[in-house]
Parts: structure tokens; sequence; C-alpha cells
């Protein structure tokens, strides 16, 4: 549990500094583009990609991703600033939800009545987790809370999207998972790369050297994060859903502590409904048996 611990804790890193980077004037756009180019080395000093014979990687989703893991990375960041970390920690571990669907009306998975129950329970989740306001007083209020709704929106639509991407990428079992993670990573640094010179020729945004640094560091933790969730599934491997459940549960409390107690951000009733919701249906996801055999009593 180590790693699965360590793996928590470099999850919650990246979202306290994505919390800090307006306090500090972060340019978060050049943070996150060098943030690939740590992950770039990480990926080979520690995953050894094997770059040989590439004939069978599947090299349009490794396209798409590459394309939707700086975007939503961009999007993960304005909803911490916005929305808070609690909030966008859930929305974002409640996106597990996505693949679990697309496991049921695609990859022809079979769905019980307990994951069912679990996935409605995930939903009200959801819905409690939303910033509710009866009334606005002006219309800056009302901006923010249409953009509260959509910037949670995104993360938990894009996490999905990208969980499902992977997992795809993951039947291809002719190339290693270091190797995909390597050209993926390089595919994310080209494309934010471009989009930040585009913005500095254009003189939209003044280029940075100390985000090189801040960069660097974001990507030590954003790696961390995934070599940790590795290393725990190979450690783990006959109890995976042991990881899942552990990861995302822990991520959620982690959150949630270091957003109310050191952020001081505020949860409604609703909110603090829908963090316990989130608890459980995670949980039941993961450990369907447990339920099963207390419904069979």
């Amino acid at each position: 549990m180590l790693y699965v611990f360590l793996s928590i804790c470099c999850s919650v890193f990246v979202s306290i500094m994505l919390k800090l980077a307006k306090r500090y004037h972060i340019d978060v756009y050049q943070a996150i583009t060098w943030n690939y180019s740590m992950a770039i080395v990480l990926s080979w000093l520690f995953l050894k990609p094997q770059l040989g014979n590439l004939s069978d990687a599947p090299l349009y989703l490794y396209g798409l991703l590459g394309l939707l893991l700086p975007s939503l990375f961009v999007i993960l960041a304005a909803s911490v600033k916005v929305t808070g970390i609690v909030k966008t920690d859930v929305a974002q571990r409640l996106s597990l939800f996505i693949p679990i669907l697309a496991a049921f009306l695609f990859f022809n998975e079979t769905l019980n009545s307990i994951k069912l129950i679990g996935l409605i329970i995930g939903f009200a989740a959801i819905i409690c987790l939303i910033p509710w306001q009866k009334h606005a007083r002006n219309n800056r209020e009302n901006k923010a809370l249409a953009s509260s709704w959509i910037y949670l929106l995104v993360v938990f639509i894009g996490m999905g999207i990208i969980d499902v991407l992977f997992k795809q990428v993951a039947l291809v079992k002719q190339i290693s998972t270091g190797t995909s993670l390597f050209i993926v990573y390089s595919l994310a640094f080209a494309i934010a790369l471009i989009g930040l010179l585009y913005q500095v020729i254009n003189k939209t945004m003044r280029f940075s050297w100390p985000h090189i640094l801040i960069g660097w560091v974001l990507g030590i933790a954003n790696f961390g994060n995934i070599l940790f969730y590795i290393k725990a599934h190979q450690s783990l491997a006959k109890n995976p859903s042991i990881v899942f459940s552990s990861m995302n549960i822990g991520v959620i409390i982690a959150g949630t502590f270091i957003g109310v107690f050191v952020f001081k951000e505020k949860l409604s009733l609703f909110n603090k409904i829908g963090i316990l919701l989130a608890l459980l249906a995670i949980t039941i996801i993961y450990y369907p048996q447990l339920f099963t055999k207390l419904f069979s009593h």
C-alpha cells in the first residue's frame, strides 16, 4: 500500500500546485507545457520505452491522448482555481464511471444490479457536488456559477474519455505501457510547445524562464502519480480493485482535507453529502462482492 499512498500524495500535490498558481503569479500554460518535458525524461529513465518496432502501435489513440492531455490539464487548473481542490478532485475521481459505462456498452461486460446501484449513487454524488445557487446577486456571480458547472463537467467527461483511451491502448499487448506513455508524453509536449510558441510570437504570452523549473517540479509530481500507480498494480496484481478504490477514495479524502483546512474552501451540505456518496459509490463499484453478501443475507 506504500505505492498507493505515494501516488495519492503526488496527485494531491499537483492539485495544490495548481491552486497556488494564481497566488504566486504562475502562468499555468507554461508550467503545464514544461511538465511534459520532465515526464518524457522520467519515462525514458524509469519505464524503459522500446521504440524499435511501432508497426502495431495505435498511433491515432496516441494522437488523441497527446492532444487531450495538455488541453484537459489547462481545464483542470482552471477548475481548481474556480471551484477549488475538493470539488475538482471528486469530479476527477468520479470520472471512473465513464470507462465503467463504456465497459458495459462497448466491451461487453455484464452489468449486475450491485454495480448499477453504484453507478446511480455515483451520479447522485455528481449532482450534489454541482455548485447550486438559488439567486445570484449580479451578472458576475451568474457567470462564475456557469463557469463552475462547465469546468466540473469538462473535468468529469474529459478524464473519463482519457481513461477509456488509455484502456484501449492497454489492449495492444505488442506495445509496452512505458513505450505508450513515452510517445503520448512526447506528443503532448510537442502540441503544448507549439501552442506556447504561438502565444509568445503573437505577444499574448510573455515567456518566463522560471516557469521551466516550475513545470519540471509539476512534471515530477505528475509522473510520480502514474509511476507509483503502476507500481501499486504490479505489487497487488491479484487485487486491482484494492488499488482502484483506495486510490480514488484516498485522493478524495486527502483533497477534501487540504481544501477545507488549508485553503479554507467552503462546502455546502449538499457538497458534503456528495463526497460521502462518492466514497460509497467507489466502494460499491470495486467491492461489489461485499454488498452482494450483505443483500443475500
